[in-house]
């Protein structure tokens, strides 16, 4: 018989949004154990490119979050060095004409309000930063607050400190409810873990992990493929993009959308991005789609048109209708905690959302209101 485990929490899912919750929640005193069906960092935080961004964010709780999520990030660079390839190396959005960088600084203005640190950034400053931009570029705004991290190593070296029990390669098969319906644990394919607290951080799966609590939470996967170039010297400093990025993060289109989105590593490759389209979980290669990828990457950076791209791969970002995530305790199953549905920013706003989930589950005030982040804030749809 399958031995039965006890804890305070257990965290369902081992990617960088559950290694987070882990970590807090087990410094706050609490007993933690991290359950996955596969290994740390299996799902979409194995296929992102680590980015901590506040650039992409407009005044309002995802940006209060991902400021929130910053200090925390600088915190553990500083406690784990070079585990986690931390690179504060700044973000730079680059507008192709006049019209688009007198939006993007109209945007970056709301932002300062809210304590980014936006630079406005004209002619040749713009090469200053990035020297080997396309030329012609009429300018575009420098975040010195955006930053970068290796996300599995990140994730392996969260959960390593936390202390936390790890359980890989077992499945959640139903949520374990008290007759009273409260949470009880959950139930695996190797055993029961029996806990009063259920993290729900399975990110894409947030939706089905939901439903076997018997709630609803309209969770989506939004594919998106990057680009891996050969290994280069350092030719590209920020993680640079063109401003109509922003609006496809924020686009409710199902449809391809592609903009270009280019990034050094301390490694050396290149990482090119970002496409966007709801296929549910079609993991189809799309040749098209990387075309589209190197076309804009090309344009923004010239030089790209003669290095060789070397793989590419693809993830899936856990997709909620309003664009934010679910955090916190669900009303409607106690015991029951929410921490996914961050779609594209899951790497950045982790240590954020883990940090919350810690103070809430410890009575401690929160720093952030949780209210815009309920996860029964979405309608329930007629026949369900």
């Amino acid at each position: 018989m399958s031995k039965v485990l006890t804890c305070d929490v257990v965290v369902v899912g081992a990617g960088m949004v559950g290694a987070a919750c882990a970590l807090y929640t087990a410094r706050a005193g609490l007993d933690v154990v991290v359950v996955d069906r596969g290994p740390v960092s299996g799902g979409t935080t194995g296929a992102g490119e680590g980015n901590l961004l506040v650039s992409d964010k407009e005044p309002g709780p995802e940006l209060d979050l991902a400021l929130l999520s910053g200090r925390l990030w600088t915190e553990l660079a500083q406690e784990l060095g070079e585990f986690v390839e931390y690179e504060a190396k700044g973000g730079l959005v680059v507008a192709s004409t006049p019209e688009s960088l007198t939006a993007l600084k109209r945007f970056a203005e709301g932002q300062r309000t809210a304590g980014v640190v936006a630079e406005p950034v004209d002619g040749e400053a713009l090469y200053d930063l990035e020297p080997r931009l396309a030329s012609g570029l009429p300018g575009g705004v420098h975040y010195t607050q955006d930053a970068q991290v290796m996300p599995a190593l990140a994730a392996a070296h969260l959960l390593r400190v936390s202390g936390a029990r790890l359980l890989t390669g077992r499945t959640v098969t139903d949520v374990l409810l008290k007759p009273d319906g409260t949470v009880d644990g959950v139930r695996t394919d190797r055993g029961d873990l029996l806990a009063p607290t259920v993290v729900n951080a399975a990110g894409t799966w947030g939706g089905e992990l939901a439903a076997l609590a018997g709630v609803a939470l309209p969770v989506l996967p939004r594919r998106g493929f990057v680009l891996v170039t050969e290994p280069l010297p350092r030719m590209v400093r920020h993680k640079v993009y063109a401003a109509d990025y922003v609006a496809d993060v924020a686009s409710d289109s199902a449809a391809l959308q592609t903009s270009p989105v280019v990034e050094g590593t301390a490694a050396g490759p290149v990482l090119i991005g970002a496409s966007r389209e709801r296929v549910g979980y079609d993991r189809t290669f799309s040749l098209p789609v990387l075309r589209a990828l190197a076309a804009g990457a090309t344009e923004l950076f010239p030089f790209l048109s003669e290095v060789r791209a070397m793989r590419s791969y693809l993830g899936f970002r856990p997709y909620l209708p309003d664009h934010l995530p679910a955090i916190g305790p669900d009303p409607r199953v106690p015991g029951l905690v929410h921490a996914c549905g961050h779609e594209g920013a899951g790497i950045g706003l982790a240590t954020g959302t883990g940090h919350l989930i810690a103070q809430l589950l410890s009575g401690r005030p929160p720093d952030l209101d949780p209210t815009p982040f309920r996860p029964d804030r979405f309608p329930v749809e007629e026949g369900a």
